[in-house]
């Protein structure tokens, strides 16, 4: 069938614009989400911005919170450590002994110290005997008296320059039973030097 020269030609130029048209419908389309996808980056930036800031934040808030006990963890444990020394007590100090109160207690004191030691009288049908250093050079003995109610007392002076530890000893015993006197008693003393200075 033979189609006149004039209606081919303007079926061929229909079918170009409309395939000039798709064409730059499909580009508008790309742009288009292409935009689309920008914006909704740039709108997500906004929001996961400051989500990574507040984590940052945290994680260095958190770091902080960490800080402090890690520097302290070392200077408890190594070597010149001030960490002990800090509940180590100065001059004059007291302490009694009660019944009931453990059979063994430990105290840090500085060099110099004089601690005043009293034991009050004892529950069961023993007495308090004598009290005792292992380290006289580091902790010495003086004044041990009992009184008539049978509380026991004695002054514990610490050496004056240098530092040690020594286990003062407190025996016990009831006055109508033969045999020697036991340990009732612990208290163990750490003396800590004060630190020198230059």
């Amino acid at each position: 069938m033979l189609v006149p020269v004039g209606m081919g030609g303007r079926a061929d130029g229909r079918r170009r614009a409309m395939r000039w048209w798709a064409g730059w419908t499909a580009v508008a389309g790309v742009v288009l989400l292409a935009a689309c996808g920008g914006s909704g980056g740039a709108g997500r930036g906004p929001s996961s911005g400051p989500t990574s800031a507040s984590t940052s934040a945290s994680a260095s808030a958190s770091t902080g919170g960490t800080a402090e006990p890690g520097r302290g963890a070392p200077s408890a444990s190594g070597p010149g450590s001030t960490a002990p020394v800090a509940s180590c007590s100065a001059g004059r100090v007291e302490v009694t002994v009660s019944p009931g109160d453990a059979v063994e207690r430990r105290l840090c004191v500085r060099t110099g110290a004089v601690v005043s030691l009293t034991l009050r009288p004892r529950a069961d049908n023993r007495r308090w005997t004598a009290v005792r250093s292992a380290a006289p050079a580091v902790v010495l003995v003086s004044g041990w008296r009992v009184d008539a109610d049978g509380t026991g007392r004695a002054t514990l002076r610490c050496a004056s320059v240098r530092g040690g530890a020594a286990g003062i000893t407190v025996t016990a015993k009831a006055p109508d039973v033969a045999g020697a006197a036991r340990t009732a008693f612990t208290l163990r003393v750490s003396v800590v030097p004060y630190a020198k200075e230059g």
